[in-house]
């Protein structure tokens, strides 16, 4: 495909090493803060969450100072009535995309709602306020890494397929070290990347893909259901499968089974039909259409 002409005198190399060491620094920059974070906290959850956050803040703010003279908020963090819309339609459509993926397997008796017998997924109000803090944290500094900086100034000069569907490939790859990780797994994570992007091509800003992101990740454990490998439990009950991993995703959670599959699809088709306020992207401004 034929750049655009705003990708300017570095070209693609330029492009693409820009990209390369932001998301090079966010990976390795943030693995580095996990380690203190583990060693403060003792918790893989806020570790994972928190680092992966401050190394994305910290690297987006560098990049897009230095290289856009710009400011953090240009990555499609600016704050509008329409960014707040955008939050709340995508946190409304990821929590029942989630709802969907739970309850129609129990109401087909392909699982159960049951007391979760770890007294450790006790329900907590104290609880519920962190782990929703902390899971909020994460899908931000995911949202950044993978749809922030790099993902838009290939999206300015190369358009969105070309830049949308490598991102989510990319999306996938970062989540082949989670615990129990399956292909199928990997896969939906995949199309949950495509669609995140897609979601940011539309509305402009971040706060569309973030409360998407958002409104899955806060569902799944209401229920006891692992969260891309990782048990969160948070109300006392949990998600019983009568079916096999194909359905429930075995280890790995119900993003490792068809029912994520089917709403990745549902959320695509809601996305495309939905209105939404198009934000201006700095990052993006001047590029190729969809």
């Amino acid at each position: 495909m034929t750049p655009s002409k705003t990708v300017g005198a570095g070209g693609l190399f330029g492009l693409l090493l820009r990209g390369g060491l932001f998301l090079i620094f966010i990976r390795f920059g943030g693995g580095l803060i996990g380690v203190l974070l583990y060693w403060l906290f003792d918790s893989t959850l806020v570790a994972a969450a928190l680092s992966l956050f401050i190394a994305a803040a910290l690297a987006s703010a560098f990049v897009v100072r230095t290289f856009e003279r710009g400011r953090l908020e240009d990555i499609g963090m600016a704050w509008s009535p329409a960014s707040l819309r955008h939050l709340a339609l995508g946190t409304a459509g990821g929590a029942a995309a989630g709802l969907i993926a739970l309850l129609l397997p129990a109401l087909l008796r392909l699982a159960s709602i049951v007391p979760s017998p770890d007294p450790a997924n006790a329900f907590t109000p104290g609880k519920l306020i962190f782990v929703s803090v902390i899971l909020l944290f994460g899908v931000v500094g995911e949202e950044m890494m993978f749809r922030g900086y790099a993902f838009q100034i290939l999206l300015r000069a190369y358009g969105p397929w070309p830049v949308i569907i490598p991102f989510g490939f990319l999306f996938a790859l970062a989540h082949l070290g989670n615990p129990n990780a399956t292909w199928l797994g990997i896969f939906n994570t995949g199309l949950w990347g495509v669609l995140l992007g897609y979601a940011f091509f539309r509305s402009g800003d971040l706060w569309l893909p973030i409360g998407l992101h958002f409104g899955w990740n806060w569902i799944l454990p209401l229920l006891g259901v692992n969260l891309s490998g990782f048990t969160i439990g948070t109300t006392g009950y949990t998600l019983h499968w009568n079916a096999g991993p194909l359905w429930s995703g075995g280890a790995y959670g119900v993003e490792a089974g068809l029912p994520a599959t089917g709403v990745v699809v549902l959320l695509a088709l809601w996305l495309w039909k939905i209105r939404v306020e198009r934000q201006s992207a700095p990052l993006v401004a001047g590029g190729k259409d969809l």
